[in-house]
């Protein structure tokens, strides 16, 4: 510890980015710059979790207040994230007390982590091997995915602003393929993010509310896929209704438990890599009915789609971001903030706290009362969760037409090490 006192506060993004990370970012770094009694600098990793084994910090302290205050507005991972996961102490503990060492270099008292289920881990583990070195840390994670699947928490940041992309895209082209498929198109499939978890696949039904409205399909990983079943559904909707629009999560899977879309390949996490599964129901219908169809992947565009954010989901990033630096401040060690839902109309919700080891690795699920008996589609339950994460609208600032989003400086901290650190 210098002689002020005051230790080290530091950032870093983790996993795949949302639409609002930067305002949880925003969040703990505007509260840890104002605690000025306790906090001395705040720093960010350049690429998460590998800027702290390089040690590649960034001195965010020579970022002007308006660049942070932006941060709210501006979709991406404004320092860079990474998808890098630690392997366990067992395994790997030179890497964690690499980690430790580069903290000790640096005074570094707080980490904030922003990730989902498996930083979650990771800042837990840091807690842990802090302990056992002699270098106390408190870590802090900050929840974070687009798959809503953390539990013990009402909802997850980034959720909300992607569940509201997919609803908008599958209104707006459930009436684009309705009126022509008398004489085009007549099947539209949508593929949205969720490997295990099904639930921006679910946000997507709630694009219709009536008999018939788009989505007519819904293909969650929760429910095992049988194609007879299925393609038989969509014939009774091209009869019923003169076309049928799809949504199909991308870990939809077989009863044998292989996805769609399973590509052979894994990703740095170890997941299975996915490699379309839109493309492989449309390719089915086209082989059973032969309609004439289009299909489309959100790809990043659900999660990077800052210009439709929900004005609930940037509220709750920034929170938890406040909530992460304020609970450190107050000796809470390996907890993560979570959204507590009061009521749902009008909605209402605070924040609380978890323990790191009830989050870390762990997958919520939607469940079975949320999916309607045949499978296909949502129940009013399920609505009426989803409905108030979605609601608001918080556009950010245009320039000449487009959103107006800003860019750090990234001041580099000098390093203090002489060893260097590959990844």
């Amino acid at each position: 510890m210098n002689d002020s006192g005051k230790r080290t506060a530091f950032y870093a993004q983790s996993g795949g980015v949302s639409a609002v990370i930067n305002a949880s970012a925003c969040g703990v770094i505007e509260t840890a710059l104002r605690r000025t009694r306790q906090i001395g600098k705040v720093y960010a990793g350049r690429d998460g979790i590998i800027g702290a084994l390089t040690e590649d910090l960034i001195d965010l302290g020579r970022e002007s207040a308006a660049a942070i205050r932006g941060l709210r507005h501006t979709p991406g991972g404004a320092f860079g994230s990474a998808r890098f996961k630690l392997k366990s102490i067992e395994q790997n503990r030179a890497e964690y007390e690499r980690l430790i060492e580069v903290f000790r270099a640096h005074d570094i008292g707080y980490f904030f982590y922003n990730g989902g289920n498996d930083s979650m881990d990771t800042a837990l583990k840091v807690s842990q091997i802090g302990q056992s070195l002699g270098y106390p840390v408190i870590c802090v994670g900050v929840p974070k995915t687009v798959d809503n699947d953390l539990p013990h928490t009402d909802c997850c940041p980034g959720f909300g602003s992607v569940a509201k992309y997919v609803a908008v895209s599958t209104r707006e082209a459930g009436l684009d393929v309705a009126s022509m498929a008398r004489t085009s198109t007549r099947v539209f499939v949508l593929e949205v993010m969720g490997r295990h978890a099904g639930w921006i696949a679910a946000a997507t039904g709630l694009a219709g509310r009536k008999p018939g409205e788009p989505p007519h399909i819904i293909l969650f990983p929760e429910i095992p896929f049988e194609p007879e079943r299925f393609l038989e559904r969509v014939k009774q909707c091209v009869t019923d209704y003169g076309y049928c629009v799809i949504a199909v999560s991308e870990g939809a899977a077989y009863p044998d438990g292989r996805f769609l879309a399973q590509a052979g390949t894994r990703d740095a996490f170890g997941h299975a890599q996915l490699g379309g599964a839109a493309p492989v129901v449309a390719d089915m219908i086209r082989q059973r009915h032969g309609y004439k169809h289009h299909w489309a992947v959100a790809d990043y565009l659900q999660r990077a789609a800052r210009h439709v954010a929900s004005k609930v989901d940037v509220e709750q990033a920034y929170a938890v971001g406040k909530a992460a630096v304020e609970l450190a401040l107050q000796g809470h060690n390996a907890v993560m903030p979570t959204i507590v839902r009061k009521r749902s109309k009008p909605y209402q919700w605070t924040v609380g706290q978890v323990p790191l080891a009830e989050v870390a690795n762990r997958e919520k699920k939607v469940p079975r009362e949320y999916i309607t008996a045949d499978g296909f589609g949502i129940t009013a339950a399920c609505r009426r969760y989803l409905e108030p994460l979605i609601a608001g609208e918080a556009y950010p600032p245009y320039r000449e037409g487009l959103p107006d989003y800003v860019h750090i400086k990234g001041a580099p901290v000098r390093r203090k090490l002489k060893t260097t650190y590959q990844v």
